[in-house]
C-alpha cells in the first residue's frame, strides 16, 4: 500500500470515528434531553474503561431518590428512599421528637399497677393480714422500676443531639453514594435504551410528579410517625370501621350456607367416591397380612431402585413393625394413596390439556398459585364446612395442597419437547394420538414423573395437618405428642413418616437421579 493510500485510509477511519461519536452524542442528547453536553462527557468517560469510573452528579446527590425516579431508575430510587428516610427520621427525632414518649407510657402503666398495690397494702394493714410485707416488697419493686425508666428518659433526652448528628452524617453519606452511583446507573440505562427504544427516556412531567410525590409522602409520614408518635392517629392504625368486617363475615357465611344447601348432593357424591377408593386401599394395605404387603413393597422397590433400595425398604418396614407403627403406617399410605391417585388421575390430563393451550393455563395457573400459597389451616375451613370432618375431608385437603406439582411439571415437560421432533413425526404422517403417546409423553416422562413424586411427597407432608380433621394414621401420633409434650412418641412417629416418604420416593423415582 502506497503512502497516499495509507493517509487516505487513516483519514477515512478518523472520519468514521468522528461520525460515530457525533451519532452517539446525538443519541445521548435524545436520551437525557436535559444538559446533554455534561452527560456526553460523562458517558464517554465511563465507557472508555472497563473499570468503575469515578464521577459525581451533584444534582442527583441533592435530589436523591427523586432524581433516580425521574430517570426511571427505580431499582436505585427505592433503596435510596429507605436509606434517606432513616437518616431524616433520626434528624427529626433528635431535634423535635419526644424520645421519652414510650418510656412515659410504660411509667403510666406501672403507676396504675402501683396505685392498685397501695390500695391492697392499706386494706391488708387494716386487716392486719400476714401478707403486708409481700405488698411492700412489690411496691418497692415497682417504684424501683419507675426510677429506672425515669433514668432511661433522662439518658435518651441527653442523647438527642447525638442522634440528630448521626442522622445528618448518615444522610450525607447516602447523598455521596447517590452522586457517585448516578452517572454509571444512567449510562447503563442508556446502553439498554440503545437496544430497546421502548424503555422510558428523558424526563416527563408525570414521572417527575410521581417521584416527588412518592418520596415526599414517605418522608412526611415517617417523620410524623416516628418523631411525633400519636400526633396523627391514623398513621399508626388503619382507619376502618368494625362494622365492615362484621358485614364481610356475614356475607361469607351466607355464601357458604347457600353453596352447602344447594350443593349437598354434589358434596355427598364426592365424599362417596373418595370413600370407595379409600376403603379399597385400606382393605389392601391394612387388612392384608403384613408379610404379603411387605414382600410386595420390597419387590416393587427392588424392580424400581435395585437391591440397595430393596434392602433400605426392608429396614424401614422392619422399623415400623418393631415399634408398633405398622397398622398406622398402612392407614397413612391408604389415605395418602387415595389423595395422590386422585390428584394424579386428574392432574396429568389437565396438564396435557393446558400444555398446548396457553390461554387455559393462564387461567389455571393463578388458581394453583392460590392453592399452594394459602395456608393449609385456612382452606381446611371451607373443606370442613362442605364435607364435615373425617377422612374424605382429609383427602380433599391433601389434594388441594399436593395436587398442583403434577399439573405444573406435566405442562413443563410437554412444553419442553423439541418442536423439531414433533414436526418430523407430523411430516411422517403421525396422528395426534400417535404423536401424544409415542413422542410427547416419552420425552416428557422425566418431568411428569418428577411431578408425580412431588405430589406424593407434598401429600405426605399433610399427614399431621390432616389428622386435625379426623384422619387416622401416623399423623395422629405426632399430634398427640405435640399435645402432651411426648418427645419420644413424636420422634419415633416422625421417623416412621420419613421412612414412608423415602420408600415412596424410591419406588417412584427409582434410579432416575
Amino acid at each position: 500500500m502506497s503512502q497516499a493510500d495509507s493517509v487516505l485510509a487513516t483519514e477515512t477511519a478518523e472520519e468514521l470515528a468522528e461520525a460515530r461519536a457525533e451519532s452517539r452524542g446525538e443519541l445521548v442528547g435524545e436520551f437525557v434531553e436535559t444538559n446533554p453536553d455534561y452527560y456526553r462527557h460523562q458517558f464517554e468517560k465511563i465507557g472508555s474503561t472497563s473499570r468503575f469510573s469515578w464521577t459525581f452528579n451533584l444534582v442527583a446527590a441533592l435530589l436523591g431518590p427523586i432524581w433516580f425516579g425521574m430517570r426511571s431508575l427505580w431499582k436505585w430510587a427505592l433503596p435510596f428512599t429507605i436509606l434517606e428516610t432513616f437518616g431524616v427520621i433520626q434528624i427529626a427525632r433528635g431535634l423535635f421528637g419526644d424520645l421519652g414518649a414510650d418510656a412515659r407510657e410504660r411509667i403510666a402503666q406501672i403507676q396504675g399497677t402501683l396505685d392498685f398495690r397501695y390500695q391492697q397494702l392499706d386494706a391488708a394493714i387494716k386487716r392486719e393480714a400476714d401478707n403486708v410485707d409481700v405488698f411492700r416488697r412489690t411496691i418497692d419493686s415497682l417504684e424501683g422500676a419507675i426510677a429506672g425508666i425515669e433514668a432511661e428518659i433522662v439518658t435518651a433526652e441527653a442523647n438527642a443531639l447525638s442522634i440528630a448528628l448521626f442522622g445528618l452524617a448518615f444522610l450525607a453519606g447516602v447523598k455521596l453514594i447517590e452522586g457517585i452511583i448516578a452517572n454509571p446507573a444512567l449510562e447503563n440505562r442508556f446502553s439498554e435504551w440503545l437496544s430497546d427504544r421502548t424503555l422510558r427516556s428523558g424526563l416527563s412531567t408525570w414521572r417527575t410528579g410521581i417521584s416527588i410525590g412518592f418520596v415526599m409522602l414517605i418522608f412526611a409520614a415517617s417523620i410524623v410517625h416516628y418523631a411525633f408518635p400519636g400526633a396523627v392517629a391514623w398513621l399508626a392504625e388503619f382507619p376502618t370501621d368494625p362494622a365492615i368486617r362484621r358485614t364481610a363475615i356475614e356475607w361469607v357465611e351466607a355464601f357458604f350456607d347457600f353453596i352447602r344447601t344447594h350443593g349437598e348432593s354434589v358434596f355427598e357424591s364426592i365424599s362417596y367416591g373418595i370413600r370407595v377408593v379409600l376403603d379399597a386401599l385400606e382393605v389392601l394395605f391394612v387388612k392384608t397380612p403384613w408379610p404379603v404387603i411387605a414382600s410386595f413393597i420390597i419387590l416393587l422397590t427392588w424392580l424400581s431402585a435395585g437391591i440397595g433400595g430393596a434392602v433400605a425398604s426392608a429396614c424401614f418396614l422392619l422399623y415400623m413393625g418393631l415399634f408398633g407403627f405398622w397398622e398406622k403406617a398402612m392407614t397413612t399410605l391408604a389415605l395418602l394413596g387415595t389423595a395422590a391417585c386422585i390428584s394424579i388421575v386428574l392432574g396429568i390430563p389437565l396438564g396435557l390439556f393446558c400444555a398446548r393451550r396457553p390461554r387455559v393455563y393462564a387461567v389455571i395457573r393463578p388458581i394453583m398459585d392460590f392453592m399452594q400459597t394459602m395456608p393449609s389451616f385456612v382452606f381446611m375451613i371451607p373443606v370442613i364446612a362442605f364435607f364435615s370432618v373425617g377422612k374424605p375431608a382429609a383427602v380433599i385437603t391433601t389434594m388441594i395442597f399436593g395436587g398442583t406439582p403434577v399439573v405444573r411439571l406435566t405442562v413443563l415437560g410437554m412444553r419442553g419437547v423439541p418442536e423439531s421432533i414433533r414436526e418430523a413425526a407430523i411430516a411422517y404422517g403421525a396422528s395426534k394420538w400417535y404423536l401424544l403417546t409415542k413422542v410427547d409423553l416419552p420425552l416428557a416422562a422425566p418431568s411428569i414423573l418428577a411431578g408425580v413424586n412431588q405430589t406424593i411427597m407434598l401429600s405426605l407432608a399433610m399427614v399431621v395437618v390432616a389428622s386435625l380433621i379426623g384422619a387416622k394414621g401416623l399423623g395422629e401420633d405426632v399430634l398427640e405428642a405435640l399435645q402432651y409434650s411426648s418427645v419420644g412418641q413424636g420422634i419415633l412417629a416422625g421417623f416412621a413418616i420419613l421412612f414412608c416418604a423415602m420408600i415412596l420416593n424410591r419406588v417412584i423415582q427409582g434410579k432416575r437421579d
